[in-house]
């Protein structure tokens, strides 16, 4: 019988709430007192800056954005400067590597499929490019201006901390995307990003793609999804957005 993998839906989620989350839920991992889980939620518009970011990915300066009505935080997992918004689908999986082969890398490779899968099932063509981060569309690889040039449309950044996975991916589904072009996301100059929405001409079913990438996961890692409210979990019970 599969391991299972505890799916929660937790609707919308100031960030730093959201982080603090991870890290007490990861604990309780380690302990063995909870199963792998899978969170599933959106953020209020914040960048993050991850362990390798400099201030060169925010040209104007914290201060500007903070007056455009976005956060800026620091963040302890791995990758560079990146955007998070209402419409975006961020997946955190809080998960015990060892149940996957104690490999980190192979972990990232799965969780890129799982985003491959889950947007070819939507209807939008997505791949990975060698020696860059995250999932793109089909087309002509950065820094290309020519078109059809490649876009991207998710990016993945985790930490591992004695064995245990906080942080994991995020897929543009019906966010506002003028943000990335605030800044340098994930530190690729020339990158173009893009939305499942901007892709297919017309706005998403948030809650029904978050189903799908649920049930991706489970079919690319071999688990058995389990749904469970915020609540059962000690969490905050979410704003009705999500789910």
């Amino acid at each position: 019988m599969a391991d299972e993998i505890l799916v929660v839906r937790c609707g919308t989620v100031p960030y730093a709430d959201a982080f603090d989350a991870q890290r007490r839920l990861a604990e309780r991992r380690r302990a063995g007192e909870l199963p792998d889980l899978l969170l599933l939620l959106e953020h209020p518009p914040v960048y993050t800056r991850g362990r390798r970011s400099t201030p060169a990915e925010l040209p104007m300066g914290a201060s500007w954005y903070e007056a455009q009505g976005i956060e800026v935080l620091d963040t302890d997992r791995g990758g560079l400067v990146t955007y998070h918004g209402p419409g975006q689908l961020v997946a955190y999986p809080i998960v015990d590597l060892r149940g996957y082969g104690d490999d980190v890398l192979r972990f990232v490779r799965g969780l890129e499929r799982v985003i491959i899968e889950a947007l070819g099932e939507a209807g939008v063509s997505a791949r990975t490019i060698e020696g860059l981060t995250g999932v793109w569309t089909e087309g002509e690889a950065p820094p290309t201006v020519a078109e059809p040039r490649a876009r991207k449309i998710a990016s993945i950044g985790l930490h591992v901390s004695r064995g245990v996975t906080t942080h994991g991916l995020a897929i543009n589904v019906n966010n506002d995307l003028q943000p990335f072009e605030w800044v340098v996301p994930c530190g690729i100059e020339g990158v173009a990003m893009t939305s499942l929405s901007r892709e297919l001409g017309a706005e998403q079913d948030l809650a029904a793609f978050a189903e799908t990438l649920a049930a991706r996961y489970a079919e690319v890692f071999e688990r058995t999804p389990a749904r469970r409210e915020p609540g059962e979990l000690g969490l905050e019970q979410p704003p009705a957005r999500l789910g």
